[in-house]
């Protein structure tokens, strides 16, 4: 039986580069050492050992059961360290946020203190303008006495 072609897989030749690279390194370890050299220049190349394996097999993928889970667990690995990574910032956001909650709720709660002290002291404000107003008051009622006490001791006095 043969295998099935790039065509019936619907794997582009780049990803079926990509995987048949995958797999050689997964097979012979000095092509893994080596992909990671050269894998933060081209990390969707493989390197020119690969490349030639590529070319003189045809590019297919091998479709042995060993290769298969190799390459499976290779995926797995991948996808769990993702996955791992994925969890770890996700984790860092909820405490980043929270702390930022928390640090907002507390600026609230601050703000909120000092508006009560501010409308506490707006009050006595009013309050003292409200005596100064009746001191005010006061002193026109006095005034007037004094004008008729005045007015008075000329009256009698004259």
């Amino acid at each position: 039986m043969d295998p099935p072609t790039d065509h019936t897989l619907h794997i582009s030749r780049e990803d079926l580069n990509y995987l048949t690279a995958t797999q050689r390194r997964l097979h012979h370890p000095t092509q893994r050492r080596l992909h990671h050299r050269h894998q933060h220049n081209h990390p969707s190349t493989p390197s020119s050992s690969s490349t030639t394996s590529t070319a003189n097999s045809g590019g297919s993928l091998s479709l042995d059961p060993q290769a298969l889970a190799a390459l499976s667990n290779h995926f797995d690995a991948l996808l769990a360290a993702i996955t791992n990574r994925v969890e770890t910032l996700s984790a860092q956001t909820v405490r980043s946020t929270q702390a930022s909650h928390r640090r907002a709720g507390g600026v609230v709660e601050a703000a909120t203190v000092e508006i009560e002290t501010l409308r506490d002291v707006l009050r006595q404000c009013d309050e003292l303008q409200n005596e100064f107003l009746k001191i005010r008051r006061i002193g026109e009622i006095v005034k007037g006495f004094r004008a008729r006490v005045d007015a008075l001791e000329r009256r009698i006095g004259k």
